[in-house]
C-alpha cells in the first residue's frame, strides 16, 4: 500500500498549458499568441485592471489568521485556465451521474435506508455521522433532491484525468467568484475572449433561481425565493448579496423571517410576504433553534416545523452533509453503481478510513506521505500535507488520529496540475484545482465553466481562498474550437 502512495507522488504534476516536450497545448494556442505580443508592463497594468474591478465590486473574502486584517479582496490571476469541450462533456456527465446518485444516497437514507440494510455503506458510518439528521427522516423533498447546489472539487492526476477530489454538497460556495472572474477576463483580454469560442457562465443566477422555483412550482403558480445569509460578518457575505441581487430575490437575515401557522413569512416595508422557497446560507445546527442548536440566533424558531408541514422548501435540504463526508466519500463510486448500475465515469482518489485499523496502521506509518483530513472540516481546516509538515506536526495529528480514528480520512499527495499565472509581473506555474457547480431540482444541469482555485504560494498544495489562495476565470471552449489558432 506504501508503494501505491510512492507512485502516485512521483509523477511530475500535469501542466495545464505545456505538453511534455514543452510544446504549447492547442487550445492554450491563442492565449500564447496574445501573451508574446504583450510585455511584462502592460501585462502588469491589466491584472491592476482587474484587481481595480474587484475592488469596486466589493469582491471580497475572509483570511482567518492573517495577521493584519482578515477581510481582504480575494486574490485573483489574470491568465485564464483553458479546457477544451471534449474533456468538459466528460466532466458533465460525470458530475450528472455522481449528483444523481448521491440524491438517490440521501433519500434512501433518509427513509427506507436500503442501502445501509443491503452494506454496501457501513450502517454506523452514516447513522453516526455528526451531519446524518434523524429529524429528516420520512420528510417529503420535491422531486428527491436534497442537494440543489453542488460545488465538486476536481483536480487532473498527472496522467491528465480528472478525479474527484470531494463534493460539497452542504452549503457551497464560490460561485459568485466564477461570475466576477468572467466579468474581469472579458475586461481584461476582450479580443481574445471573443475569438476563442468560450461558453457563457452568465446564466447562471437564472438557472439558480428556475431550480429553487421549481422545488416549489407543485404547489405554488410563482414562488417566492429568497436568501438567507447570516450577515455580513460571514466570510461569504459578498456571494450571498450578490447572488440575491443577479436572481433579483430579497436577501433575509433570520430576524426578518416569521413563523406562524406553520408558514414562513419576510418582513416588508409592507407588510408580512410569505416566502415559499429558502436558498439559506446558513449551516444546519443554525437553521432553527427550537430543532437544532438552542443558542442560534441566525435562524427563525419554527422555521424546520413549517419544512416539515410542506409550507416551505429549504435548499439545500438539511441533512445533505452526510453525502459528503469525506468517510462516505470513499463509497461514492459504490453508490453510484448500486443506484445506477454504473460505474463512475470520474473517478475517486485513492482514500484510506482512519476507522479501520489496518488503514490506520498504514497512516500513522506514512504520515510525511499522506493527506490527512478531519472528515467533517472544510475550507482547509483540520488537515495535515504529509510532505509540506513539520515532524511536530506529524506527532500532533499521531495523537489525534489514535484518540479519534473515526474522524479522519487520508489520502496520497497528489501533485495538482499546474497553470501560468502572473506573478510579480512574471510569468509562472501554480498548482490549480477545479469547482464546477451543478444545479439539481426538477432536472440536473452542469454550468459550463467553474472556480479555478490558485495555490499562490510556490510548492503549496492549498488553494482555498480562507487560506490564503487565489482564483482564476476558466473557460470552456465550445465544440470545435480546440485546434483554433
Amino acid at each position: 500500500m506504501a508503494e501505491a502512495v510512492e507512485r502516485n507522488v512521483a509523477p511530475l504534476p500535469y501542466d495545464e498549458m505545456r505538453d511534455h516536450d514543452g510544446d504549447v497545448r492547442a487550445h492554450y494556442a491563442a492565449l500564447q499568441a496574445r501573451l508574446n505580443s504583450l510585455g511584462a508592463d502592460e501585462l502588469a497594468e491589466r491584472q491592476r485592471t482587474l484587481e481595480r474591478f474587484f475592488l469596486l465590486q466589493g469582491i471580497t473574502f475572509t483570511v482567518y489568521g492573517a495577521e493584519s486584517t482578515t477581510e481582504r479582496i480575494i486574490p485573483t490571476d489574470l491568465l485564464p485556465r483553458i479546457i477544451p469541450a471534449a474533456e468538459w462533456d466528460r466532466i458533465e456527465k460525470g458530475l450528472t451521474q455522481r449528483l444523481q446518485a448521491l440524491n438517490m444516497f440521501l433519500a434512501d437514507i433518509y427513509s427506507e435506508q436500503q442501502i445501509l440494510m443491503d452494506g454496501v455503506v457501513p450502517r454506523e458510518l452514516v447513522l453516526s455521522a455528526p451531519s446524518f439528521r434523524r429529524e429528516m427522516q420520512n420528510l417529503y423533498v420535491p422531486h428527491k433532491a436534497y442537494a440543489n447546489v453542488c460545488g465538486s472539487d476536481l483536480i487532473r492526476q498527472p496522467d491528465g484525468a480528472f478525479a474527484v477530489l470531494e463534493d460539497n454538497l452542504r452549503v457551497p460556495s464560490g460561485v459568485s467568484y466564477m461570475l466576477a472572474n468572467r466579468e474581469a477576463s472579458k475586461r481584461v483580454f476582450p479580443g481574445t475572449f471573443r475569438g476563442a469560442g468560450v461558453r457563457s457562465v452568465d446564466r447562471y443566477p437564472d438557472l439558480l433561481l428556475a431550480t429553487l422555483k421549481s422545488m416549489a412550482a407543485e404547489w405554488r403558480p410563482n414562488p417566492q425565493v429568497v436568501v438567507l445569509t447570516p450577515g455580513v460578518y460571514n466570510s461569504a457575505y459578498f456571494e450571498h448579496a450578490y447572488l440575491a441581487r443577479l436572481m433579483g430575490a430579497p436577501l433575509v437575515e433570520g430576524r426578518d423571517l416569521v413563523v406562524h401557522d406553520n408558514m414562513v413569512y419576510m418582513r416588508t416595508t409592507t407588510g408580512l410576504r410569505r416566502i415559499d422557497v429558502i436558498y439559506r446560507r446558513v449551516d444546519d445546527d443554525f437553521i432553527d433553534p427550537l430543532t437544532f442548536r438552542r443558542d442560534s440566533g441566525l435562524g427563525a424558531a419554527g422555521l424546520f416545523n413549517a419544512y416539515r408541514a410542506g409550507n416551505v422548501v429549504i435548499c439545500n435540504a438539511p441533512g445533505t452533509g452526510v453525502a459528503d463526508d469525506k468517510a462516505v466519500y470513499a463509497y461514492v463510486p459504490d453508490i453510484i453503481r448500486y443506484y445506477l448500475g454504473e460505474d463512475a465515469i470520474l473517478p475517486n482518489i485513492e482514500t484510506f478510513l482512519c476507522r479501520e485499523p489496518a488503514q490506520l496502521a498504514h497512516v500513522l506509518a506514512n504520515l510525511d506521505k499522506l493527506v490527512v483530513k478531519a472528515v467533517g472540516a472544510s475550507g482547509g481546516y483540520g488537515m495535515l500535507v504529509g510532505p509540506h509538515s513539520t515532524k511536530a506536526q506529524q506527532d500532533e495529528f499521531a495523537q489525534a488520529l489514535r484518540a479519534d480514528p473515526d474522524n479522519y480520512i487520508a489520502q496520497p499527495t497528489i501533485q495538482l496540475s499546474t497553470a501560468p499565472c502572473l506573478i510579480d509581473s512574471a510569468i509562472d506555474s501554480r498548482h490549480v484545482d477545479l469547482r464546477p457547480f451543478i444545479l439539481s431540482g426538477e432536472k440536473i444541469s452542469v454550468t459550463p465553466g467553474a472556480l479555478t482555485r490558485v495555490a499562490l504560494r510556490k510548492g503549496s498544495l492549498v488553494v482555498n481562498s480562507s487560506q490564503g489562495g487565489g482564483s482564476k476565470d476558466t473557460w470552456v471552449l465550445a465544440d470545435g474550437k480546440e485546434l483554433s489558432p
